[in-house]
């Protein structure tokens, strides 16, 4: 304890401050929070059934769960938009409600075409065509071309027809409508073109991407429909077209970590340009390390010095466990206490380094006497926090401090709440906050209660603050609560 004074005249001020430091250490364990971190493929509600025994409640579940903060895959375009016009959103819908259920988002890509499913020589155009049907009846073309490395043939959309573009915008359109600022989508490819919607045709001989022009407009279209969602260029958008996506705020994904040399850097435009990073292995894990060099030039042997780099050099924001239907069994496996400890270094971090609250009570007498005039208490709580992640907050964070009682109840509020813009809390820096404010008269001062404690909450809105849901945001700090709140500990 401290005390001070002052005097003058026709008063003399005293004032007696107690300073109450916390102990602080880091959480133990996993940290998945949302808006980044790790992603497993899910195709759809039955990820979240007993039969799936690499799923949350099947046998084979070794807790690689606890690291996925959102779910990713594909759709086909041509069942959700069946018809001109005409949009079925039923499984999209189921899969969505199953993962929000699950306290997941979702990453959706709407795919145009696949190579993956040739079983014979001219196969339905269902097994690898995804482009709706009426498309082609309106008159869009195709062509027939062949597949690199097989003796099959197949049909592709021509990529620059105008019908077939008319009717990408239209469904872009469509989308927009139905989805943007959903809570529960992640981001958006834009996967209009090329093999799986990744901008390229490699194993489609006789098949030719657009030019760069229509390839900017459609970046445009998209721009222009979705005004809250994240978008994304997918993986093989280089050149001028990258940097076309990046002024119009979409990010990059680049699928060809650990596989392909230097692919994080490329990543390293979206992050100074202030957007998350986003990549997939090339392969699954167990692929990778099977094989050392199925890429000319390149390497698919998996390390874990090579997993560490990707994510570091990169800056990653979001990325994937494992790419197979086992959902990161395998990976988890063999590398949980990596992973673990890379769930607290993928995208932002937030630890709070030191924390100290003061209480000041101030007394003043007039004339130098000993009749108090008044008598002021004032609690300030100072912090610092570091984002020790590598890379920053890409949406709003609302920063509240608080007396709680011994079950974690809230007593009152300290201050009032601080917002942290998005983008702002840049990764490797700290910051610090103060709260603070008067006890009202004839308060007693919540700060020297036995069985008072401060708590610390990080809210994805300020409303989700003052209608009493608990925080969805997590400290990376020992004495996380239940409700997600952090208990400061004396």
């Amino acid at each position: 304890m401290t005390s001070s004074s002052n005097a003058n005249s026709s008063a003399a001020i005293q004032a007696d401050t107690i300073i109450i430091p916390f102990a602080l250490k880091p959480f133990d364990g996993p940290l998945s929070n949302p808006h980044k971190g790790f992603t497993v493929p899910t195709g759809g509600a039955w990820t979240f059934v007993p039969e799936f025994e690499y799923g949350p409640y099947g046998s084979l579940n070794n807790r690689a769960w606890d690291l996925v903060s959102y779910g990713s895959g594909y759709q086909q375009w041509n069942k959700l938009n069946p018809a001109k016009g005409v949009y079925d959103w039923t499984e999209l819908e189921k899969l969505l409600n199953a993962l929000a259920e699950h306290n997941m988002t979702y990453a959706l890509r709407v795919l145009p075409y696949t190579p993956s499913f040739i079983k014979s020589d001219f196969p339905p155009q269902e097994d690898y065509d995804w482009t709706p049907p009426f498309i082609y009846e309106m008159g869009a073309k195709k062509i027939q071309i062949d597949l690199r490395g097989t003796e099959y043939h197949a049909y592709t959309p021509v990529w620059d027809d105008p019908i077939y573009l008319q009717a990408a915008k239209d469904f872009a359109k469509a989308l927009a409508e139905k989805y943007d600022g959903d809570p529960r989508i992640e981001y958006i490819d834009v996967r209009t073109f090329g093999e799986w919607g990744e901008w390229h045709t490699s194993h489609m001989l006789g098949s030719v991407m657009p030019a760069d022009s229509v390839l900017k407009d459609m970046l445009d279209y998209y721009a222009s429909v979705f005004k809250k969602t994240q978008l994304v260029l997918p993986s093989n958008g280089f050149g001028d077209v990258y940097t076309h996506a990046l002024d119009l705020g979409i990010t990059k994904r680049d699928d060809g970590f650990i596989g392909i040399p230097g692919r994080p850097d490329t990543l390293l435009r979206a992050y100074n340009a202030n957007l998350p990073t986003i990549a997939e292995n090339i392969a699954g894990y167990r692929t990778m390390l099977a094989n050392d060099d199925l890429i000319p030039g390149g390497t698919q042997k998996w390390t874990a010095e090579r997993w560490v780099d990707a994510i570091t050099t990169a800056h990653l924001t979001y990325y994937v466990l494992d790419q197979d239907n086992d959902c990161g069994y395998y990976f988890y496996k063999d590398n949980k206490a990596l992973a673990d400890s890379m769930s607290k270094v993928i995208g932002y971090n937030f630890t709070v380094t030191q924390a100290e609250l003061l209480t000041v009570a101030t007394s003043t007498a007039e004339n130098s006497t000993d009749s108090a005039a008044g008598n002021v208490v004032t609690n300030t709580l100072n912090i610092t926090v570091k984002n020790t992640g590598v890379a920053p907050c890409f949406f709003d964070v609302y920063l509240v401090a608080e007396f709680v009682d011994s079950t974690g109840e809230s007593l009152a509020q300290i201050g009032e709440t601080v917002r942290i813009p998005k983008a702002s809390f840049k990764d490797g820096a700290s910051q610090q906050f103060s709260f603070g404010g008067a006890v009202p008269a004839g308060e007693a001062n919540l700060a020297t209660q036995s069985g008072v404690s401060v708590a610390l909450s990080l809210y994805e809105s300020d409303e989700a603050y003052k209608t009493g849901k608990n925080p969805s945001v997590r400290f990376d700090n020992d004495g996380l609560q239940g409700n997600n709140k952090l208990l400061l500990h004396k």
